[in-house]
């Protein structure tokens, strides 16, 4: 068949598919606005496959595949969209969910043999693959086609990466996007685990690691229906701002009420906010701002009160805490009437045991005195100035049971290592240091547990910054642990906090309760831009291998000697800002610099030369996209058309500062340019 003739073939289906979407969404009609219960949660289920309907009319389907399944005697084309649809009489399937069974078949061939198979419900399905084709929809409209596979003209229709590589070679804006038409084979293994399961993913800069996870949970939504909740999930990213930038991508995929957030806004909420952390701008600054040695990072509060060996110390503290919880007086509400401590202790320990201690005790107070009203009522002592003594006598005791908060009781069993003051009234929150946050999250969920309910997922985004304690404390809020767990260990500019090693957050789960994934491919930069900045790393020791470019040719890496002074570093600045506003494909442009203080002066140096630039800094929490000046280590985890490293000087970049060089290279897709003032630095020379 002629290119013409497959463009008409699959223009005629388009229409056909589009016109019964917009059948179906138009008879959904208007929102309900009565008052009946059952018709307002009836309606609620109308507008969100109303929702899911107006997506599938702007992009129905990307992928076709034509699928003989065995025992039948034809192929059927099967198309793979973001929902799937079916006929409103029939029911019969016109577009098939991409999370589907059937639809693994989509990402797993490769071409090759045609022979496949599937994991159905109703086990294991053959058959053979005769047509692989990837469509590009956009607004209703067919733009593009790309046979990836046919069967008997195999020899002339290589194409596997040439819709992918299209892909890739867009624009970008200001907020990431899903890839579900283009989830590759490695890609699609992880997404598709097995619910019950700590994932962990190694993925190189540009893998598709964080888009991988957000698809793995619209996933396991679709395939554990019955078992998850989207509002018992939950994202942990490293800040608002790269909420933000993720933003998009789930509601795209028809998934809504996850809750994002940082980890310190959920500890603090934990903690009912008790406890506020010192300026998270300060110890960004404290770190990145001055020089700091290896010895210093590794034996930072960070990395010492995070480690699994403190965890151990605070989990032998409670269980001592516990041990003597219960005081050596025995209770007496009344001369002549006495409860001893051993008994009092044994009926402690009738509490379940998997309660937090603050609610056995609670359970433990009120069994004593209903014993202590029992023993009145039986010793007839019906005399008011008697119960009230009794009940006197009763708070006297409870007091002497300890009732601690999380900093409190920090403060009294590692008086050496909680270096803050209660605060100056119980309306004020105690301010912490960031690392000692974990800690009490820690020691409040021992002592109270917490009212919410346990999660079904967890997402951790950016985890090489973890510390095993801060993975421990949000384990602790699962039943079965079912969390992913995504970095890049190569990215670990915060190693006076994070980890080294994959293995220090693994070893926490069964060896059986976990997987591994390694996903070296980048997808994000040009192959000229991935080993320029293989090279910075080239030289470190590690576990991780380094990233394999996709074949995406483009300009080469430029590095440049600018003059010493503040105008000559705008002025070149400038120039190549201008230069790459007017190439096509570059609507996004990063300035990074080493320091924020760097990245304030030159911001100001750019705006006297009339560039309309926005500054990021730590507090803000969006990305809007176009031109941005911004600190290096704030870059990490967005991406961006094109990026001027502005002082990739020795000074600026030492041997140790590869990490960091890396992620600033590592942010561009097609363009990279590095400016030093005096010796470049060693890392790219």
């Amino acid at each position: 068949m002629s290119v013409d003739a497959k463009y008409q073939e699959e223009a005629l289906k388009l229409q056909r598919v589009v016109g019964e979407i917009q059948q179906q969404k138009n008879a959904i009609g208007t929102p309900y606005t009565g008052k009946d219960i059952t018709e307002q949660v009836l309606d609620d289920l109308r507008q969100e496959r109303k929702k899911r309907l107006e997506i599938a009319e702007r992009e129905p389907y990307f992928g076709r595949l034509d699928f003989q399944e065995e025992g039948h005697p034809e192929a059927q084309p099967l198309y793979i969209g973001k929902s799937g649809v079916g006929e409103e009489e029939t029911q019969k399937p016109l577009v098939i969910d991409w999370r589907a069974p059937i639809s693994s078949l989509f990402y797993s061939f490769t071409g090759g043999d045609p022979s496949v198979t599937y994991d159905s419900p109703d086990g294991i399905v053959g058959g053979r693959i005769s047509l692989k084709r990837n469509l590009l929809i956009r607004e209703g409209e067919l733009q593009r086609l790309v046979d990836s596979y046919e069967a008997g003209q195999e020899g002339e229709t290589l194409a596997t990466d040439e819709f992918l590589l299209h892909k890739l070679g867009e624009s970008k804006d200001n907020k990431l996007k899903d890839i579900v038409s283009t989830i590759q084979q490695e890609q699609d293994a992880i997404i598709r685990t097995e619910k019950n399961k700590a994932v962990f993913i190694q993925g190189v800069a540009g893998s598709g690691k964080t888009t991988v996870a957000l698809h793995r949970l619209a996933y396991l939504l679709y395939r554990y229906q019955d078992r998850v909740r989207a509002d018992r999930m939950m994202i942990l990213a490293p800040s608002r701002m790269f909420l933000d930038y993720i933003s998009g991508v789930l509601p795209e995929l028809g998934v809504g009420n996850i809750r994002q957030t940082t980890f310190e806004e959920w500890a603090i909420e934990l903690l009912g906010g008790t406890v506020a952390v010192e300026s998270p701008v300060l110890s960004l600054e404290k770190w990145f701002e001055r020089k700091t040695t290896k010895e210093e990072r590794e034996t930072a509060p960070g990395r010492v009160k995070g480690s699994a060996e403190y965890a151990n110390l605070l989990r032998e503290s409670l269980l001592r805490f516990e041990k003597e919880f219960i005081p050596d007086d025995s209770f007496s509400p009344y001369p002549g009437l006495a409860l001893p401590a051993s008994q009092i202790r044994e009926w402690f320990g009738e509490e379940p045991a998997e309660e937090p201690i603050m609610k056995r005790r609670e359970r433990l107070l009120n069994r004593l005195k209903r014993w202590m009203e029992i023993q009145l009522g039986r010793a007839r002592w019906s005399d008011k100035t008697i119960k009230a003594a009794a009940t006197a006598k009763w708070k006297a005791y409870s007091n002497k049971v300890p009732l601690l908060a999380a900093a409190d009781y920090y403060r009294k069993y590692f008086p050496q290592d909680a270096a803050y003051r209660p605060a100056a009234s119980k309306r004020k929150p105690v301010v912490i240091p960031a690392e000692d946050l974990p800690i009490l999250a820690f020691i409040h969920l021992q002592l109270y547990g917490s009212s919410e309910a346990a999660y079904d997922h967890i997402v951790i985004d950016e985890a090489q910054d973890y510390s095993p304690l801060q993975l421990e404390v949000l384990a602790g809020r699962q039943r079965t642990p079912s969390l992913t767990v995504l970095g890049d260990l190569q990215q670990g500019i915060h190693d006076y906090a994070g980890i080294h090693s994959w293995s220090e957050l693994s070893k926490l789960f069964p060896s059986e309760g976990t997987a591994y994934y390694e996903l070296d491919r980048s997808y994000r930069s040009t192959t000229e831009i991935i080993e320029f900045a293989n090279r910075i790393l080239a030289g470190m020791e590690g576990e991780v291998k380094p990233a394999v470019p996709v074949f995406r040719s483009g300009d080469p890496v430029e590095t440049i000697a600018v003059g010493s002074s503040r105008e000559e570093l705008a002025a070149e600045t400038a120039s190549t800002i201008q230069v790459w506003k007017q190439q096509p494909g570059v609507s996004t442009i990063a300035v990074l610099c080493r320091t924020a203080a760097k990245s304030k002066q030159l911001h100001a140096d750019l705006k006297k030369r009339g560039v309309e630039a926005s500054l990021l800094s730590a507090e803000q929490q969006a990305y809007n996209g176009g031109i941005t000046v911004l600190p290096a280590y704030l870059s990490k985890g967005l991406e961006f058309d094109a990026v001027l490293i502005a002082d990739a000087d020795e000074k600026s970049y030492e041997a140790d500062d590869a990490k960091l060089l890396y992620v600033a290279c590592t942010r561009a897709l097609h363009r990279l340019k590095l400016l030093h003032q005096g010796d470049p630095s060693s890392l790219i020379v």
